[in-house]
């Protein structure tokens, strides 16, 4: 439970903090010992990867002061606190200042492991949601995600680089699960609006009453801006757009309108529409659709991007590897026809799925890549299989796949490729070159 995660226990009684470090070690966490907040400030920043627990009183700096210095560099740092008898109040006032919890001594240890998990889960929450808005408001970061090089992922790249510096609004479409959020968080991060506010909604998530509210105003909290205004100057991201209601499409409509050419924030529509036979212009007001649509990027399925399929699984593959602490499947090549061959309803998002569950069957010994996409259509999709293939594109596809997987796994050494694939030198350049794969991407 504790994997990873830090625990910096401040005390100056030697017992106390090496009891808790023991205790806590036991439980999984990895521990470290400060004698003085003084000390613990050395090695602990707004970036801390854990959490600290730290006694109330201590000669010098005590622990109300420490508590503040800490919330000083990062409020959400999760800081527990033990008090002794008679402290309680002390312990409300730690709390008020920004304290995870407290607890009075003579604690239960089992009461700390408890505190120490959840304020672990918080932060490990915490670190993933500030690297996840780094990552989604840096261009080069964020388009190094749409992995592949197939032609639809070629082109798509150079419409996210092209649609990202203009200042038209943006409808995108395509079929569930592929990567619709992630494309418009692209458009954003790659052009001028990348410094401003991306502000993002579900328009199937809320009643027509509260879309109203959250998008035009006046809202309930009197602290939070209509989203209109909150994304002003920057993008905002209606995602499912044809959910929201005839009325606040007129609304919407009036709002674009009155921005004028060009507009000061910009409008990505993200469609998820998904009945049979209908388009986003079906149930789309058609002035709306027009000035939403007057640039629009369609994202192709999976089932249409070749290669691709296999290189994401590998990519995947490795990822929950590390994630659980075991070693990624090695797909065999009737495992690569079978991957490249299955229809995918659920695009990238399923493929995801089921690079998981193969990473944790095999860390069982057990269970087979077919299975988990039997079972995956089964349950979707009534076909196992798209239309097939020649022969020789399955061969190439798991060719390409068996050389880039040797190479990421030897880190670009040449010689040790060379003798595991049994190829001479001249053999796995050709392939590399005819594959596009580059020695350097590898070291």
């Amino acid at each position: 439970m504790g994997r990873g995660i830090r625990i910096a226990i401040v005390d100056d009684e030697k017992d106390m903090r090496q009891s808790i470090s023991q205790w806590l070690a036991l439980s999984g966490f990895e521990t470290e010992t400060y004698a003085s907040a003084e000390d613990a400030l050395k090695s602990i920043d707004a970036e801390f990867p854990g959490v600290i627990v730290s006694d109330i009183r201590m000669p010098g700096m005590d622990g109300m002061m420490f508590l503040k210095r800490l919330m000083g560099l990062d409020s959400s740092l999760p800081v527990i606190m033990i008090t002794g008898h008679g402290d309680v109040p002390m312990a409300v006032e730690a709390m008020r200042i920004g304290a995870f919890d407290f607890l009075e001594k003579p604690f239960n240890p089992d009461r700390m492991t408890e505190l120490a998990k959840r304020a672990a889960q918080n932060r490990r929450l915490t670190l993933d949601n500030r690297a996840l808005r780094r990552e989604l408001s840096d261009g080069s970061v964020i388009m190094k995600k749409l992995i592949g090089s197939s032609d639809e992922m070629e082109r798509l790249r150079e419409d996210i680089l092209d649609l990202g510096q203009a200042d038209n609004h943006v409808l995108i479409d395509g079929e569930t699960g592929t990567g619709k959020t992630l494309v418009a968080h692209a458009l954003h991060a790659v052009g001028p609006r990348a410094s401003k506010k991306f502000v993002t909604m579900s328009c199937a998530a809320y009643s027509e009453e509260e879309l109203a509210k959250r998008l035009f105003g006046p809202a309930d909290d009197t602290d939070k801006l209509p989203l209109v205004e909150e994304a002003r100057g920057g993008t905002l991201c209606l995602e499912d757009i044809e959910a929201l209601p005839q009325a606040l499409q007129a609304r919407l409509l009036t709002f674009i309108n009155e921005q004028g050419t060009p507009p000061e924030t910009r409008i990505v529509a993200v469609s998820n529409l998904q009945e049979q036979g209908k388009t986003c212009e079906d149930v789309l007001r058609p002035d709306l659709f027009f000035r939403l649509a007057a640039m629009k990027i369609t994202l192709p399925p999976l089932r249409n991007r070749g290669e691709d399929i296999l290189t994401l699984f590998t990519r995947l593959g490795e990822q929950f590897a590390e994630e659980y602490g075991c070693d990624a499947p090695q797909v065999t090549a009737q495992e690569a026809a079978q991957l490249l061959q299955a229809p995918w309803p659920g695009n990238v998002r399923q493929l995801i799925n089921v690079a998981e569950r193969a990473v944790l069957q095999n860390r069982r010994g057990s269970g087979t890549i077919a299975s988990l996409l039997m079972a995956d259509n089964e349950e979707t999709h009534p076909v196992m299989t798209t239309e097939g293939k020649p022969l020789k594109e399955y061969v190439e596809a798991f060719e390409r796949m068996l050389i880039d997987n040797t190479m990421r796994r030897h880190k670009g050494s040449i010689v040790n490729v060379m003798e595991e694939l049994c190829l001479p030198r001249r053999t796995l350049n050709e392939k590399m070159a005819k594959y596009g794969l580059s020695r350097s991407d590898y070291l």
